[in-house]
């Protein structure tokens, strides 16, 4: 089978090594990929947003799945536009329709499914511009800490969290009518702040079926003891220790099984990933957010830990035979430090040369923002590069975690020190 993969992260690093070690894997394609991808398979200058390019490239190397890693072209229909091309419509094709897309893409449509269908998160409402006032008023009718949401997709930077009554008037404001988040915070979601616990949930479902992956805990603040700035994830560890077999049943009754039913009442086609952003108050799950693809840098603890063919699950997905499949999961913890250009989430210099380490089981390097130039590793992105380390005991692969986040070099380096320590207190 000759596969392609879009995307150019960490996620999709992590995508390509675990695809290229199935035996169903002939041919595997990047696009565009970075320079981890380029050891697990070839790189193709096309961008994921480019759907005739991307078509083109499909038809002229016999691609026969194409799997997607970002979220937008998913929201944008890239699966539609797959689906309804005669051509096109025999590759199989690993990921939802703009359709299923919009629990992703629309933060209020999400909202709307999860109370039409039952779905615990916490209470919300929605604003334009038009409806400022109402907004305003919905502000002072609440107590901190405000969380405001822009609507649309806004590359992991739409969510505001205010701690000031008048900051988060401001920032309505500035979200709606002044394009903050430019298109994507034309609607605002108000939404009820809940203090736990965060925990990520994931499925592989064909719309009727799903299996179960394994669960994990992202840092998202670029400071420790989760301080600072929202980033697109600082690292990871799975399994995690609070995650009880009591609290994973409710997951599934409460909010998987209704979820893959309600898309299914709706009418809506799936195929692919769906990530459960959970809260967990009181030992009780509340959905947060929907992804509609493999969470990054989840993708890089989740992926070492599942032993099975993923490519043959992938398979059996977009074929709609998921019932009663089997997945092997290993029980060893895997934890993720994320390495981070200095300035990161905000401006940063790249083009520093990276020094790495060796690999060797238990130990793997994901590279996210990465490139080879002159036969030399450069930083070529905020996040830079994703530090694994799978061991049976959580403190050992904080321990080799840890030891190869400080070999790595590269001007600017900068990482939390606090991945996993939470969580020693549960084991």
């Amino acid at each position: 089978m000759n596969v392609l993969i879009l995307g150019s992260g960490g996620r999709e690093h992590a995508l390509a090594w675990k695809l290229s070690q199935s035996s169903l894997c002939n041919r595997l394609y990047i696009a565009p990929g970075n320079a981890g991808t380029a050891m697990c398979g070839d790189n193709v200058a096309i961008l994921p947003g480019d759907h005739e390019a991307i078509g083109r490239f499909v038809l002229s190397h016999d691609v026969d799945m194409v799997v997607v890693g970002p979220e937008e072209p998913l929201v944008k229909g890239l699966g539609d536009h797959f689906r309804s091309d005669e051509a096109l419509s025999r590759v199989l094709f690993f990921g939802p329709g703009a359709s299923g897309a919009r629990l992703e893409g629309s933060k209020a449509f999400a909202k709307a499914f999860m109370e039409a269908y039952g779905i615990p998160t916490p209470a919300y409402r929605s604003f334009s511009c038009e409806q400022l006032e109402d907004g305003l008023a919905h502000i002072d009718s609440l107590g901190p800490p405000y969380v405001l949401k822009a609507d649309g997709l806004a590359a992991g930077k739409g969510v505001v969290i205010c701690d000031d009554r008048q900051e988060a008037r401001d920032t309505l404001k500035e979200m709606l009518c002044e394009g903050l988040f430019g298109q994507a915070s034309k609607t605002v979601v108000i939404e009820e702040f809940l203090r736990g616990r965060e925990l990520s949930a994931f499925v592989i479902t064909d719309g009727k079926h799903y299996v179960t992956l394994p669960q994990a805990k992202d840092y998202k603040r670029i400071g420790e003891k989760d301080t600072g700035a929202n980033t697109g994830g600082m690292g990871t560890v799975s399994p995690v220790p609070f995650a009880s077999k009591g609290l994973l049943e409710k997951i599934e009754r409460r909010i998987i099984q209704p979820t893959i039913s309600g898309l299914q009442a709706e009418g809506i086609p799936y195929c692919g990933f769906i990530f459960f952003g959970l809260m967990v108050k009181d030992n009780d799950p509340y959905v947060i957010e929907y992804n509609v693809r493999m969470g990054d840098p989840e993708a890089e603890v989740i992926l070492p830990r599942i032993s099975s063919d993923l490519l043959t699950l992938m398979e059996a997905a977009c074929k709609g035979d998921l019932e009663g499949y089997h997945l092997d999961i290993s029980r060893q913890y895997a934890l993720c430090v994320m390495l981070a250009s200095g300035g990161y989430p905000g401006e940063y210099d790249k083009g520093f040369e990276i020094s790495t380490v060796d690999e060797s089981p238990g130990r793997k390097l994901f590279y996210a923002g990465v490139k080879r130039t002159d036969n030399k590793l450069v930083t070529d992105g905020g996040r830079v590069m994703a530090v694994t380390a799978m061991d049976k005991d959580l403190e050992k692969a904080r321990v080799i975690a840890y030891d190869m986040a400080r070999q790595i070099d590269f001007k600017g380096k900068y990482y939390r020190r606090d991945i996993g320590k939470d969580l020693l207190t549960y084991i």
